[in-house]
């Protein structure tokens, strides 16, 4: 591995460097396997009909985490991964799938990850997802994942994602279907700046009695930056559903947001709630009161907001 590659883990995948990773793991640098390792419970193989892995973790497999982080480290390179996940019923898991683009040339750096989960009955995974771009070249950089869940019975996916700077374009879309008892939580943070754009489309199916999802997203426009946000929670069932999108305006930025919810149950509960606007002055007033100067505290805010 490069030392971009390995500053680029070191965010995404909180690598520390030297030591690989405890347990199960694949890192991909500029479309190439940089180092690979399974576990007694979780096993790494190539994809046999596309580039990409499939991954197959055992019940036995409590508390475990397998780290599938991609890096592009330089301009001109558009790497395309397909990456399939089979969790059996019971298990219980963390996936870190962290992914940095950098480029200092006019060439463009783009990773499109498309990863699919399916998880079995009483499943438990925390799926992380963490972007950045990074470098000094006028080539773009662009991060453009897909992902699509399939919930079991009673199974639980907690998805966190969080894009914390440096992407000039992503569009990141999330499809999922969720099964009786089974629960989607999905938390996603995002910062824009410059002329950055970025889309949001998530679509959930609520397919089974007494299923669940938590959609909450909460981004920053700074600059000139642009971000459409869209999401479709459907109920077909007796469910719960709540969908809440925050998003803060700071300078030029610019937010658009389209939330549908669609009940095709008459004990399907949905809610959605929905603010944009920017930092309330007495905010900045009161932290600056603590001694702050104005982007201290406008810092602080935004942070806060990220991280809440």
């Amino acid at each position: 591995m490069n030392s971009i590659t390995e500053q680029l883990l070191g965010v995404v995948a909180d690598w520390s460097g030297g030591v690989s990773f405890k347990g199960a793991y694949n890192i991909r640098e500029n479309g190439q396997c940089a180092g690979r390792q399974s576990s007694p419970n979780i096993s790494i193989e190539n994809k046999p009909d596309a580039p990409g892995l499939v991954i197959r973790i055992k019940a036995a497999a409590q508390g475990e985490t397998v780290y599938i982080p991609a890096c592009v480290t330089k301009g001109g390179v558009d790497d395309l991964v397909y990456n399939d996940f089979f969790i059996e019923p019971g298990a219980d898991v963390i996936v870190v799938a962290g992914c940095g683009v950098h480029t200092d040339d006019e060439g463009e750096a783009r990773h499109n990850g498309v990863h699919r989960f399916f998880v079995g009955a009483g499943a438990h995974v925390v799926y992380k997802e963490k972007h950045i771009g990074t470098g000094g070249g006028a080539g773009k950089k662009r991060i453009d994942p897909i992902t699509d869940i399939e919930l079991d019975e009673g199974a639980v996916l907690e998805m966190d994602t969080l894009q914390i700077g440096g992407v000039d374009s992503t569009t990141r879309k999330t499809r999922a279907k969720v099964g009786a008892r089974a629960k989607l939580i999905i938390h996603e943070r995002l910062m824009t700046d410059g002329d950055e754009q970025a889309v949001s489309d998530f679509a959930v199916e609520m397919n089974g009695d007494d299923s669940a999802v938590d959609l909450v997203s909460r981004s920053v426009a700074k600059g000139r930056s642009w971000q459409d946000y869209h999401s479709v929670i459907r109920g077909n069932c007796r469910c719960t559903g709540h969908s809440e999108c925050d998003a803060i305006l700071v300078d030029g930025g610019r937010v658009n947001a389209a939330p549908e919810l669609y009940a095709g149950h008459i004990d399907a509960a949905l809610i959605h709630e929905a603010a944009i606007g920017k930092i309330a002055g007495e905010q900045i007033i009161k932290l600056r009161t603590l001694g702050l100067t104005e982007e201290e505290a406008e810092q602080r805010i935004i942070q806060g907001f990220l991280e809440a």
